[in-house]
């Protein structure tokens, strides 16, 4: 899969929910691997900030990243509905320190999004995929986030409330397909009793009752109301029993766990990569949402590249025959086995290790060890394949290694081992001439990584 942008700009503008002042942001399509960055045009040299979940500062009532004295908040929504849309890459350029809250939902940006339309570019989608369950958990709040394999992103949210009007909801997006119909016109809420004390500490300055839905659960006088109706601005209402507050009715009983869902999707934007798997949240809000979405940066920083998926039983989309009429090396030289993967911009490839490797019978007899120079040619065969598939008739094609740097070896390979290896494009293929990067995993672990330069040559 490619990864997508928009195919034009589009301009939102509404009120920010805590500042409330009047905002524009303007939703731009940008290059390949760019990922969503924000940039501060109201600010002296228009910084930008990428939105990564290391950036995350402030958690209170939205999710607020920060980097370099450049703040956004508030940006969840609008993640939200860049990630359901399978977009990869997008600049939104802001003129204050939040985005607008619109009515509360991520209905005006799905909306614009569907009417500019999605543009696909040259770099392939690069997933995180959920191999293991993944939790984490919050004791004191009760909250969790359980992520299980799964083929395709799903959604399963509950949440629970000390409320008698919002107590136990649950809402659940199978196909990320659906969030457009589905969940992105919920609108977030707020508790009656929650809104002095959060004005009071200078949030929601933005807020009526045209952008949330308002719960009244806990026994006030009128004149308490009316005080409270004064502050946020809005007209006195005259509220005699519990329930929901705002004149029109819900967009589904469920709206508020839905919108809860919509929350959890825009904090997980903030992996940097479009997810794989299973989510079951439970009690979720932007602390613990950004939690887990930390703890995943923190593993992509300390590997780059997931290992791929290898599944035995599936037909590879080269074997070994097909390697032998692009490759010229014979036995015992042939270091790869089949090749299980294969885009625009990488290779995956595989090697079964045995003890019946001719190399074993030196090195070592006693300890045998794969040699790491023979990981690299290895990495360096299947590279080649990558390079030749940019070519028509490439069995008239050869490829030849001229340089080879940052080599690090990081665990031993011994018979019995399965080694996958996962070469991709560094720069464009020029003149003939590829650079690429290189790594050999067993199981989860790089056991050696590389990076190397080819010459595609026709052959005589």
């Amino acid at each position: 899969m490619k990864q997508l942008t928009l195919k034009e700009s589009f301009t939102v503008s509404g009120k920010g929910l805590h500042t409330g002042l009047m905002i524009d942001a303007t939703f731009c399509p940008a290059p390949d691997n760019h990922g969503y960055k924000f940039q501060r045009v109201d600010l002296e040299g228009e910084p930008t900030i990428d939105a990564l979940a290391e950036y995350v500062t402030t958690t209170v009532r939205g999710t607020v990243i920060s980097h370099d004295n450049v703040t956004v908040g508030t940006i969840e929504h609008a993640l939200s509905a860049l990630y359901a849309s399978g977009i990869d890459n997008c600049l939104i350029k802001i003129n204050a320190p939040e985005m607008p809250i619109l009515d509360g939902s991520a209905k005006f940006y799905v909306e614009a999004i569907e009417r500019v339309g999605l543009e696909e570019q040259q770099a392939d989608k690069d997933f995180y995929i959920v191999k293991r369950k993944i939790e984490v958990c919050d004791p004191n709040t009760g909250s969790s986030i359980v992520v299980l394999p799964d083929d395709e992103l799903s959604l399963d949210v509950k949440v629970n409330f000390d409320s008698p009007v919002l107590a136990n909801q649950y809402a659940t997006l199978d196909h990320i397909e659906d969030f457009g119909s589905e969940i992105a016109s919920s609108r977030t809420f707020v508790f009656v009793r929650e809104i002095e004390p959060l004005l009071k500490g200078g949030l929601i300055k933005g807020g009526d009752l045209d952008n949330a839905i308002v719960i009244y659960d806990s026994p006030m006088s009128q004149e308490t109301i009316d005080h409270i109706a004064d502050l946020i601005g809005v007209p006195h209402k005259h509220v005699s029993e519990f329930g929901y507050i705002n004149d029109g009715p819900l967009m589904a009983e469920n709206e508020p766990a839905r919108h809860k869902l919509m929350d959890v999707l825009g904090d997980l934007a903030l992996i940097g990569r479009p997810l794989k798997g299973k989510v079951i949240a439970t009690r979720p809000g932007h602390t613990i949402n950004t939690t887990f979405a930390k703890q995943i940066r923190r593993e992509l920083k300390r590997q780059d590249v997931q290992a791929p998926v290898y599944n035995p039983t599936k037909e590879p989309l080269m074997d070994v025959n097909q390697i032998r009429a692009l490759l010229p090396h014979r036995f015992p030289f042939l270091l790869v086995d089949k090749i299980i993967e294969k885009g625009s911009q990488y290779i995956v490839g595989l090697k079964n290790v045995t003890v019946n490797e001719p190399f074993f019978q030196g090195h070592f007899p006693q300890e045998p060890v794969m040699p790491g120079v023979l990981l690299v040619e290895a990495m360096a065969q299947t590279g080649g394949l990558l390079v030749l598939g940019t070519v028509d008739e490439p069995e008239r094609y050869s490829t030849y290694f001229m340089k080879i740097d940052n080599v690090k070896f990081r665990q031993k390979v011994v018979p019995g081992d399965t080694v996958i290896f996962h070469v991709a494009f560094m720069t464009e293929l020029r003149r003939g001439m590829a650079v690429m990067k290189g790594y050999a995993f067993v199981g989860e672990k790089v056991v050696a990584e590389c990076e190397f330069m080819a010459q595609i040559i026709k052959n005589k």
